[in-house]
């Protein structure tokens, strides 16, 4: 009850001082006119603005066209009078609207959706932990962070698909969907089979990477798991792909069926290839590689039988003019998720670093299935907010959308993020000792309990900092958000280089407060100085 009640003050203190930091200018009110050309106020609505200019203008009689204009003139002052006291009716915190209705239906599918990687990362660390070998679980998640990093490097595309297939999808032009999708899928292919031989041919340049030493002991089960994970990374980039097609059309349950699907496979292979077959570490490889490989055949039947992918657009060269938004996104994103993974390759680097029996990188592995579960809501709300906000900011025929709207869902995300990152880094700490079971080994328990409580100290700033950015990727400002990442990244780097030797493991986890805040301050710039939502873009365009 004690958490319950802290939970409670937490919001009700932080609304305020969340509305006053993140807010752009107070939405203020429109004067609709009547017949008579008196004016009534009811919320602004950029779109029922238009809507009132559009029938004016056909208007036949020049007198009533001069009248409608003079009030709308005439109520301007009254409606700037009132642009603060609007500020102080936005949504309650704690109320349920139509807004709030389509949030969730978008977001639970994609929160069952991040679920299933880490809980299926979960499974692997458990049948890893059973081979009773600390070194086989260091070793297995050394690999795993190189693969993902590789990954994310390469993987740019989607997030920019997402938003651009949001635009279109929004718009009703099918065709269009179809050469965005298809231009794509080209890049994706182009970028990955390449990346894809580099990793195979060159398996130990690319784990240097996270091991100092050739000779360091967990690199006898890091590079065969890391081998045969190299096979599945063109058929995970089409994963993702796929996945960024559905979301931009706004439909998260179409990819919660096909993971759900695809990770079966891989929680039932574990197992089996492991212990029945006795393969050990490469059993959990292969188990991956197979769910990989089902889940990229099943994104292309069914965006197929959709109609989201055609032959000619999947295979035609694309046109320079029509790959240049993708190329720009891309590029943009290139920098940001170079950053990113060089953060988390030297968090990686710090921790193998510590000490020679893998039980510090062991301890780091289980405090990062406790980040990425407590985490898996509010990164999916994140990619909520990369497709909601695009297809809010397009002006639909019934006179919705527009940026007035797309800010009010702005601010509404972003109170659903702090509510959420506070609740859920509540409930980490309430599930830990049930999360340290993950493993077996005593020793490893123990010295991933401050990482842990750190870990769910930063699910409150994750709240704010996932969704600001994922409202960045939406508005397309990709290289602010770049750069807020990069010196974000300058920063951990000399963090990580003294508060691990002074602190050991909870010095990599101090490390990363220093990363989360610096990008939380990078989401206030964007959301009151720079962004399209921002006071000062809105004040530009009343």
């Amino acid at each position: 009850m004690k958490i319950v009640s802290f939970v409670v003050t937490w919001f009700t203190w932080c609304h305020p001082v969340l509305i006053s930091c993140f807010a752009a200018i107070p939405v203020p009110p429109i004067t609709t006119l009547s017949r008579r050309g008196r004016s009534t106020t009811a919320p602004y609505n950029a779109n029922q603005d238009i809507g009132v200019r559009l029938v004016d203008s056909t208007v036949s009689n020049s007198r009533t066209r001069t009248h409608l204009v003079a009030s709308v003139q005439g109520g301007a002052e009254h409606d700037a009078a009132q642009s603060h006291a609007a500020q102080q009716q936005l949504q309650p915190l704690f109320s349920w609207s139509k807004l709030d209705r389509k949030i969730l239906a978008i977001a639970l599918p994609c929160i069952v959706n991040f679920a299933i990687n880490p809980l299926i990362g979960a499974i692997d660390l458990y049948w890893v932990g059973r081979m009773n070998n600390a070194l086989a679980v260091a070793g297995q998640a050394a690999a795993n962070q190189v693969f993902n990093s590789a990954f994310w490097l390469v993987s740019v595309l989607p997030s920019v698909t997402a938003t651009l297939v949001s635009e279109v999808y929004a718009t009703g032009n099918r065709q269009k969907v179809k050469e965005t999708v298809g231009q794509s899928f080209f890049l994706s292919a182009l970028i990955g089979i390449p990346f894809t031989l580099y990793l195979l041919s060159k398996p130990d340049q690319a784990l240097k990477s996270v091991f100092k030493s050739s000779t360091a002991p967990a690199l006898e089960y890091a590079k065969p798991y890391f081998l045969i994970r190299s096979f599945g990374f063109l058929p995970s980039i089409i994963s993702v792909l796929g996945y960024s097609v559905f979301r931009g059309a706004l439909d998260t349950v179409t990819p919660l069926r096909i993971s759900m699907f695809s990770n079966l496979f891989h929680a039932v292979l574990n197992p089996i290839l492991m212990f029945h077959f006795n393969m050990g570490i490469a059993g959990a490889a292969w188990a991956a590689l197979i769910s990989e490989v089902i889940s990229a055949l099943a994104y292309i039947v069914v965006l197929a039988r959709r109609n989201l992918i055609c032959g000619p657009t999947l295979f035609q060269l694309p046109k320079m003019k029509k790959l240049k938004p993708l190329l720009q996104g891309s590029a943009a994103l290139q920098l940001r998720n170079v950053a990113l993974n060089l953060t988390f390759l030297g968090v990686t680097r710090a921790t193998q670093a510590l000490d020679n029996t893998g039980v510090a990188a062991a301890a780091h592995s289980l405090a990062i299935q406790v980040f990425q579960i407590g985490g898996i809501v509010l990164l999916a709300l994140s990619t909520v907010a990369q497709t909601l906000i695009p297809s809010e900011m397009v002006v639909q025929r019934d006179g919705t959308g527009g940026r007035s709207q797309a800010h009010r869902t702005m601010i509404r995300l972003m109170e659903w993020g702090l509510v959420l990152g506070s609740a859920v880094g509540a409930l980490q700490i309430l599930l830990l000792p049930i999360l340290q079971r993950i493993t077996p080994l005593e020793e490893v328990r123990r010295a991933a309990i401050t990482p842990s409580y750190i870990a769910s100290f930063l699910q409150i700033i994750n709240g704010l900092v996932f969704i600001g950015e994922g409202i960045m990727v939406g508005c397309r400002n990709f290289f602010q958000l770049s750069i807020s990442t990069v010196v974000a990244t300058v920063a951990t780097t000399f963090a990580l280089q003294s508060l691990p030797r002074r602190y050991n493991l909870t010095g990599v986890w101090m490390s990363f407060i220093v990363f989360n805040f610096l990008r939380l301050a990078g989401v206030w710039l964007h959301q009151t100085r720079t962004g399209p939502l921002s006071a000062r873009r809105m004040k530009l365009n009343e």
